[in-house]
């Protein structure tokens, strides 16, 4: 099947690596992934208990707001939707803010998105990857081990939260960490929607010169 490269994408085969803040430091003693917001009863979830999920294979494209595309990545992980089966959730939750580390804070990073697109096995929070040369290996810490969110391609990839430490459920759309500083809420690739502001480029901004070498 043909494969369409969004606007002002440049296809790479590559795994380029940008991320903010520091790569988080994995300690299986003191990780645990958290799901909160406006839900009945907070749930904590150990290593084990996140470990033991079931998971699933499947290949996913990435777009970055950066501008590369890569095509095609085998993944491993667990689907979103499993992670439901510890909540109550009513219906008028519609949002979720998926969180990562940053810099030391658990909760540091977010990404917003809407609950309906996260059904499939193309919302992954991935553990391993099929590599360069066709082997299963674990994602390394500065792809966001031990658990890094992938989107479906139907989001810019900064919506793929690393190291990635709860899930909060909203009733009404929040940015996360990015949207607070000018990207826009819903980043459909294809549709470029990069910016909330598409006539300007927020502070913080990485373009292609930033991954191109890597």
């Amino acid at each position: 099947m043909t494969k369409i490269l969004p606007p002002g994408q440049m296809a790479t085969k590559k795994w380029p690596i940008l991320h903010e803040g520091d790569v988080y430091s994995f300690d299986q003693e003191t990780w645990d992934f958290t799901l909160f917001g406006e839900i009945e009863k907070k749930k904590i979830l150990s290593y084990q208990d996140v470990a033991a999920l079931p998971k699933v294979r499947s290949t996913i494209d990435m777009h970055c707001v950066t501008t590369w595309s890569k095509f095609d990545t085998v993944f491993e992980g667990i689907p979103f939707r499993e992670f439901l089966s510890f909540v109550d959730l009513s219906p008028d939750i519609q949002y979720v803010r998926i969180y990562g580390y940053l810099s030391g804070d658990r909760f540091g990073y977010s990404a917003n998105l809407p609950l309906k697109d996260l059904m499939g096995d193309d919302a992954l929070f991935v553990t391993r990857w099929m590599d360069e040369t066709h082997d299963w290996a674990d994602i390394t810490p500065k792809h966001g081990y031990p658990l890094r969110f992938i989107p479906p391609a139907s989001f810019y990839l900064w919506k793929g939260s690393k190291w990635a430490s709860g899930i909060e459920f909203l009733k009404e759309d929040k940015p996360g960490y990015w949207e607070e500083r000018g990207y826009s809420m819903t980043a459909n690739p294809f549709k470029e929607e990069r910016f909330s502001d598409p006539a300007s480029k927020p502070s913080g901004y990485f373009g292609a010169d930033e991954w191109k070498d890597q």
